[in-house]
């Protein structure tokens, strides 16, 4: 689903707290009761309460659910999207919404800008949307775990990944900058770079290949292992070098005349250098690197691995600290990883890749999610979907 702002200002005080009582019954129903979303909103007489909810449904935020037991309502993703905005409203963090510039089968990437207009980038996380609709057995998981729902999930999808991206980049790694996160959601800097998936050429691939080993060896040595370390999720950033920069002779080996920086993203299916699978992700990250550069720049390097054991040896050296720890002490828990990552098995969930993915596999050139998302487009030149949340 889209992101849909154009309702945000015609709510009224009372649908915000009739749709956060909805939200905060979905924790222990499925179906929250008419009576209980009274309850919680604390609203004066009913027809108030029947209004806001007819007026939230009407616009999609909360959904009636068919051949229920009961009469009540639950929670859709559009109504979790705007507590979420409406948290960032209250916050300064966001004031509009722009392009859609990436999407994914787990997730929505969004263009958005605060109040003095400073693009940011939105990131939805959506976990289930594919799984949900064909696997019925995924419905007969989440019925018998109150705490598995997809609301829950995309929580600590978000929460992690959050987590995750804010220790990176305290200790200097090239991840974009983390500015808020709320429920689902993440605000994060908005980086001008592309997709290593959409790059058809570089002018030296080696050093290249060698600074994405770097970074897998990088991590590993502060105790992470990405679990997702593919073209799908790193940004190729050109850094221009000024003429009469001193760096010049040292960088004129690139004939664009700059630096290619790689940018990791997405954070989900990171994990402990101590993870049981740990020498799988490590390996499984090596391997796409590797075949990638083999299959777009017919690279292929000279020296094998790296691997795991040698990676070990350097946890912890030259003042390293180990990262997941920290990210355990920032209140992502071993408990909430355990149930995210329980979910992301049960689900099939392998990465957050467009959902098509294979066409791009195969040499095609086009974008897989069907967006212009080459460059991220101004939210001025947004047709009609430039919309304040304020």
């Amino acid at each position: 689903m889209k992101l849909d702002t154009r309702h945000m200002r015609y709510l009224t005080s009372e649908d915000w707290r009739v749709l956060t009582a909805v939200e905060m019954g979905s924790k222990n129903h499925e179906v929250v009761p008419t009576p209980l979303i009274a309850k919680i909103a604390g609203l004066r007489g009913g027809s108030g309460v029947h209004k806001s909810i007819s007026s939230l449904a009407k616009v999609g935020l909360i959904a009636k659910v068919k051949n229920a037991k009961y009469d009540g309502y639950r929670l859709t993703y559009g109504g979790l999207d705007y507590l979420a905005l409406n948290t960032y409203r209250k916050r300064n963090d966001v004031y509009s919404v722009g392009n859609q510039i990436g999407v994914g089968k787990e997730s929505d990437i969004y263009v958005v800008a605060d109040e003095k207009g400073l693009q940011r980038v939105l990131k939805i996380h959506r976990l289930g949307r594919i799984s949900f609709r064909t696997v019925k057995a995924n419905r007969d998981y989440l019925r018998n775990r109150s705490s598995g729902s997809w609301m829950y999930m995309s929580r600590l999808a978000a929460l992690k990944e959050y987590a995750f991206m804010k220790v990176l980049n305290e200790h200097g790694f090239p991840v974009p900058t983390p500015l808020a996160q709320s429920r689902h959601t993440i605000v994060m800097s908005l980086i001008d770079a592309f997709p290593l998936r959409q790059i058809r050429k570089v002018p030296d691939p080696a050093s290249l290949y060698a600074d994405l080993i770097s970074l897998i060896l990088r991590l590993a040595k502060y105790g992470l292992i990405h679990g997702d370390f593919n073209e799908f999720n790193i940004l190729i950033l050109e850094n221009q070098i000024p003429p009469d920069s001193e760096k010049q002779a040292v960088e004129s080996e690139h004939p664009s005349g700059g630096t290619l920086t790689p940018i990791i993203i997405d954070f989900p299916q990171m994990v402990s250098i101590d993870h049981p699978d740990a020498e799988m992700y490590f390996d499984r990250d090596v391997t796409c690197i590797k075949r990638f550069f083999e299959r777009r720049f017919h690279f292929i390097s000279s020296e094998s691995g790296p691997f795991l054991s040698d990676a070990r040896k350097s946890v912890g050296k030259d003042n390293s600290k180990r990262l997941d720890v920290e990210v355990e002490a920032s209140g992502f828990s071993r408990k909430m990883a355990r149930e995210l990552e329980s979910y992301m098995k049960e689900m099939a969930v392998d990465g957050d890749r467009p959902s098509n993915s294979q066409a791009e596999e195969e040499g095609e050139g086009e974008s897989d999610d069907g967006e212009d998302d080459d460059v991220p487009v101004s939210i001025e030149e947004t047709e009609g979907s430039n919309i304040e949340v304020g």
